[in-house]
């Protein structure tokens, strides 16, 4: 889509636009760039890339800035950055000093990774997806409502609510206890979904059937929903966004585990970047940045900040690598 020449020039205008949150100017460009021609050459080359909608001029006599197509473009041609010798070794003493159980181990995480990176940072705790199960129990609510409880081996638990379209008797939960533990204990929710499938069959009643049905259902849902989420940095919002709105707004978005685990989730894996639309949110300035790490026995979990679409990403990139490794080396050995 662009010769060597207007790339730089876009380089150049991000980065410097993320240095100062001012609109950039030619001379800015030519004098940060490097390249050897005239400010001619790099007006034209703005020009062009603002054709190409990367690009934008707020006002007739103001410099450039960067459209979120243009932070995608800068995203996808730039490489992490280097991080401080003095960044790395507290990343790497905290991971070798602390040893907490899981829960205070990813909330302190996230507290570091939001003061290294400046911006509200965010751990998203491996679910019971790749856990064994140790034990299965429906409690009567009363009427047609059951509490399906999930014991993993770590003994972390899970609690899904599953409603009936009928009132069970104690026997019909009996049996189906009994079923639901042959099914799952000693597997993962995924294994014992299977497990489950075979068992679920004409030798059992309509009403023991649907029962199970309804709660393998619900625990389908464990397998993603029980993962903990851990937020650090609110205090760093009124810095980063000049926008009261915006603050307003995600500072509501960092109090809803639903829509946080939306934002952090990626269906790739490795290191994600998200812009702006690509985060299914309308005109709001926010970029995530986010990254997998393993949790030995306990699975997958993720990592990441939200900032404006405005962050260093070079070096917001590597932050989020450098801890999700640490964190992974931790919960790993």
């Amino acid at each position: 889509m662009l010769d060597d020449r207007p790339s730089q020039v876009l380089q150049a205008l991000v980065e410097e636009y993320i240095a100062t949150g001012q609109p950039v100017s030619s001379q800015t460009v030519l004098e940060k760039s490097g390249l050897k021609v005239s400010s001619a050459t790099i007006r034209n080359d703005l020009a062009k890339l603002e054709s190409y909608g990367l690009v934008a001029q707020p006002h007739t006599s103001a410099g450039r800035v960067p459209t979120p197509q243009g932070y995608r473009f800068f995203v996808d041609h730039c490489s992490p950055a280097r991080l401080r010798s003095a960044t790395r070794s507290r990343i790497e003493s905290f991971f070798t000093d602390v040893h907490h159980e899981l829960s205070k181990l990813l909330k302190d995480t996230s507290g570091l990774l939001s003061d290294i990176s400046h911006y509200p940072a965010v751990v998203l705790g491996p679910g019971l997806g790749s856990e064994s199960v140790h034990g299965m129990h429906l409690v009567h609510l009363g009427a047609n409502t059951l509490l399906a409880v999930t014991v993993a081996e770590s003994g972390r638990v899970a609690q899904e609510i599953v409603r009936l379209q009928f009132d069970p008797s104690d026997d019909e939960l009996n049996q189906a206890e009994a079923l639901l533990a042959q099914a799952y204990c000693g597997k993962p929710l995924e294994d014992g979904a299977e497990v489950m499938k075979t068992i679920v069959g004409d030798e059992v009643s309509d009403r023991l059937r649907r029962i199970l049905r309804s709660v393998a259902s619900r625990l389908r849902r464990s397998e993603e929903s029980t993962s903990d989420v851990y937020v650090g940095g609110h205090s760093q919002l009124a810095a980063l966004w000049e926008d009261l709105a915006n603050v307003s707004i995600v500072l509501g978005v960092l109090g809803q585990e639903a829509t946080l685990r939306e934002l952090i989730t990626d269906p790739g894996e490795g290191t994600a970047v998200r812009i702006g639309s690509e985060l299914n949110v309308e005109n709001m300035d926010i970029a995530v940045v986010s990254t997998a790490y393993e949790a030995g026995e306990h699975g997958t979990g993720r990592v990441g900040v939200i900032g404006p679409m405005r962050m260093d990403y070079r070096r917001t990139i590597r932050v989020v690598e450098e801890v999700g490794e640490g964190l992974a080396d931790s919960l790993g050995s």
